[in-house]
């Protein structure tokens, strides 16, 4: 079969020996040239995902096909198109980055010749050319992701998978890892598979967002379609104070149905109300409110509708039980 750069999963399963069914028979397609959003908590199964598709781990059951080939019988096939950042980058403190970049580039088989003009390229794309002669044991946090991110594409891959590249990062890093993303898919109409548990990531960059939760998917769709499927606003007041909250949460559920919610009270308005309405009953009833804030659906709130909490609360519980692994 000739490769092409797409995905396909049907009835994937990867379970751990005395351990949880960590993906549990999921279905998925991206399409060539598509960046694809896996969203879900800590614990959810994104990075188990990523593991078996990158040919990291077998899968108990179910197929996958990466660039074409099988994930299971043509293994060093779907390597020699993959490229792949994971959340822990694997670098040498000892080594600059430009010596990484040439090893990596050897070990990937890049003409011998190629291989200084390619790290030199790849610096400048991810802007360490500056840096290009430090060890990594001086580099930030963001300096090591977009490190990373040029060794995952030395032999210019057609499929990257990106699992959580961006955890940790300053929200300038976080901007320029996500322009390079979209570059990538733009001029060289690479695939690109992130797992992320950043709804605004997945918001920004997602052609179509896959949400996962207890290694099932519950939600996929684009962004954009998933947030109409909720349709309704949300409201969220904020006490003047704590004790005001009872009386508020009663107020309110007047006017929708409440919502999870640790820092304000929270409702999913009803059909044909809108925040005008619900500030001229505060005004009658005297109700002591500090703000009043109308919100559009978010991806969040497809979460909580699928699974009937929050992607934060969801994150946290996550964390807490699974620890960082996804």
């Amino acid at each position: 079969m000739e490769a092409d750069n797409g995905i396909e999963v049907e009835g994937l399963v990867r379970e751990y020996r005395k351990g949880p069914r960590a993906v549990d028979g999921i279905d998925l397609t991206v399409a060539p040239g598509e960046i694809y959003g896996f969203l879900g908590p800590n614990g959810a199964g994104k990075s188990t995902t990523v593991h078996v598709l990158t040919t990291l781990l077998p899968p108990t059951a179910g197929t996958a096909r990466v660039g074409g080939f099988d994930v299971v019988k043509e293994g060093p096939k779907v390597r020699t198109l993959i490229g792949v950042a994971l959340q822990e980058a694997a670098l040498d403190p000892l080594l600059t980055g430009r010596d990484h970049l040439r090893l990596q580039a050897t070990l990937q088989n890049v003409p011998k010749s190629k291989r200084a003009g390619r790290a030199e390229e790849l610096l400048h794309r991810v802007g360490l050319a500056d840096a290009a002669d430090r060890k990594v044991a001086g580099y930030s946090g963001g300096m090591k992701r977009r490190l990373d991110l040029a060794l995952a594409l030395v032999h210019s891959p057609k499929i990257l998978f990106l699992d959580e590249p961006t955890t940790g990062l300053d929200p300038q890093s976080r901007s320029a890892l996500w322009e390079e993303v979209s570059l990538l898919r733009r001029e060289a109409g690479v695939t690109v598979f992130l797992t992320t548990q950043y709804l605004e990531e997945a918001d920004v960059l997602a052609d179509r967002v896959g949400i996962i939760d207890q290694g099932k998917i519950v939600a996929e769709g684009t962004p954009a379609a998933l947030k109409a499927e909720i349709g309704r606003p949300s409201l969220h007041a904020i006490p003047r104070r704590d004790a005001d909250r009872p009386e508020i949460e009663g107020f309110l559920a007047r006017f929708g149905e409440p919502l999870e919610s640790s820092r304000d009270v929270a409702i999913r308005l009803r059909d044909g109300l809108g925040l005008t309405d619900i500030v001229r009953a505060v005004d009658a009833d005297g109700v002591d409110i500090a703000d009043l804030e109308l919100r559009a659906p978010t991806l969040d709130d497809v979460f909580l509708a699928k699974t009937g909490r929050t992607l934060e609360g969801a994150t946290e519980e996550a964390a807490v039980e699974h620890g960082a692994g996804g």
